[in-house]
């Protein structure tokens, strides 16, 4: 069972991350667009800063699981280095269970910021609800529950080895 929620785990992960790359292009296609109209044909288009912006907003949770996944989010290097194996067990899922705690918030607070959201239009796309851009947050947030529980049952620690 847990190599299957690992599988699983590792799709997600990757998955996400690979969302996240896609969002830094588009906003990075989006920003030379904004440029050349703007600057070169002085004739700006205005939805290129809303489609950036939320973009940017998509790739950072989206690029979260990753980095909750190897570890690197909540750091207690310290003490983790001075403890033996037990504690480091135990702080392992003290920092799991705070980031899970921290990621319902944002998934509960998330979702309903999202739905009420759903009534706006996006400034520069009328025809678009700020909904999917809100929705952001939830969807995130179940990533990152993902990869937490994939860390604490499989922890990947790649700023120890590098740490000098």
């Amino acid at each position: 069972m847990k190599q299957l929620f690992l599988r699983f785990e590792h799709w997600t992960t990757s998955f996400s991350m690979m969302v996240a790359c896609l969002m830094m292009a588009l906003a990075s296609g989006f920003g030379i667009h904004q440029i050349v109209t703007r600057f070169i044909l002085e004739s700006p288009a205005e939805w290129t800063e809303v489609l950036i912006r939320f973009s940017l907003i998509w790739m950072v949770f989206l690029g979260i699981p990753t980095a909750f996944r190897q570890g690197a989010m909540v750091s207690v290097d310290m003490l983790y280095r001075m403890s033996g194996e037990r504690m480091r067990r135990v702080l392992d899922s003290v920092v799991a269970i705070a980031a899970l705690a921290l990621c319902g918030i944002i998934l509960w607070w998330g979702w309903d910021y999202a739905n009420r959201g759903s009534v706006q239009s996006m400034i520069g796309l009328d025809d678009v609800s700020m909904f999917w851009a809100y929705l952001a947050m939830p969807v995130g947030a179940v990533f990152s529950i993902i990869g937490i529980i994939g860390f604490w049952l499989d922890p990947i620690r790649m700023e120890m080895e590098t740490a000098q």
